[in-house]
């Protein structure tokens, strides 16, 4: 079989399209045909300095395809079936970008009708948005149509995956949603995924903005800078509400004031899947395959997720496309399923 293969950390360039046996799953796991790869904001800062306990890795955590075999101990009814992987490659070398990968069952959902680019991208940007819109004190520990009538929810950073993300399943759960974006061109995309209030922070004053539409200050921020914006945050939660930060874009510290914040008992709320509560995970899995299920999730530029395509060929190029910050989502093609 085909496969993406690094045996050493370091920019694009350690990775090489070798060719490697097919794998049999262990007890517990099973052989996926991948079809779909994505490639996630983590996986090329693995790639750059995370360990390789095995002396080799195969990016991905994120993909999708059918199930070929079973391990000892896994329901052989599941061969054949549509599924989408999430965190795959945590800890472990087998990830996604190859024909045939080999994952615990677990780590597996099924897909049903949807498309393996859909399966592709929802894992690590799904999971995360579902973490930050529940971990919240006064936010719904499940989400479902409704769980979120009568909560306002700030997503800084709209047009990226996880802020796309964001907003679909916010929106799924009845949520009045709020994003920011820094052009008109990413204003469209957070429109169409499906935001009710689009605000262009280069141009717009946030606070103004935001209290025009949520005077009491909104429940939750999905915030993806949070250095640049905790100023902004401060000012625009409510009573109870929480930031919920994802990712260092923008710096790796961050300042805040401790009586505007201890006053409304604010929350800052860290946000990493790979080690967030096993019950919280599995919480979004459930939610967000139910979600798919209803076909509240959708990919593609209408959905605001333009997305970027690579042959295994190209694995170099699609990484270094989302180190650049490529505004939608790459996937590797892996075969022809």
């Amino acid at each position: 079989m085909k496969a993406i293969v690094y045996e050493r950390t370091g920019d694009p360039s350690v990775l090489e399209l070798v060719d490697r046996p097919v794998p049999e799953p262990a007890p517990g796991e099973v052989l996926v045909r991948m079809a779909v790869s994505g490639v996630n904001p983590t996986d090329w800062k693995a790639r750059r300095q995370w360990p390789l306990p095995a002396g080799w890795q195969i990016p991905g955590q994120d993909g999708a395809g059918v199930i070929e075999a079973v391990g000892e101990g896994v329901d052989q009814i599941l061969i054949g079936a549509r599924v989408w992987l999430w965190e795959a490659a945590w800890q472990r070398p087998w990830g996604t970008a190859a024909e045939y990968t080999v994952v615990p069952v677990r780590h597996t959902v099924r897909l049903g009708s949807a498309s393996f680019d859909l399966g592709a991208c929802l894992g690590i940007p799904f999971m995360t948005a579902h973490r930050c819109l529940t971990a919240g004190e006064f936010m719904p520990d499940k989400l479902h149509a409704g769980a979120l009538s009568d909560h306002v929810v700030l997503v800084q950073g709209g047009a990226g995956a996880v802020g796309n993300a964001a907003i679909q399943l916010a929106r799924w759960a009845d949520a009045c949603v709020i994003t920011t974006v820094s052009s008109p061109e990413k204003a469209q995309l957070a429109a169409a995924a499906g935001a009710n209030y689009v605000i262009n922070y280069r141009e717009q004053d946030v606070v103004e903005e935001v209290r025009k539409i949520a005077p009491d200050g909104v429940h939750t921020i999905v915030e993806v800078s949070a250095a640049r914006n905790a100023a902004t945050d401060v000012q625009i939660l409510r009573n109870g509400g929480a930031v919920c930060v994802y990712a260092d874009d923008g710096g790796n510290e961050v300042t805040l004031p401790i009586r505007p914040l201890m006053v409304p008992n604010a929350r800052w709320q860290f946000v990493l899947v790979y080690t967030a509560p096993k019950a919280a995970k599995a919480q979004a899995v459930t939610d967000v395959a139910a979600a798919v299920a209803q076909g509240a999730i959708r990919v593609g530029a209408e959905a605001g997720l333009p997305l970027h395509h690579h042959p295994m060929s190209a694995a170099r190029s699609a990484h270094q496309a989302v180190e650049n910050s490529a505004v939608g989502k790459v996937l590797i093609t892996t075969s022809e399923t």
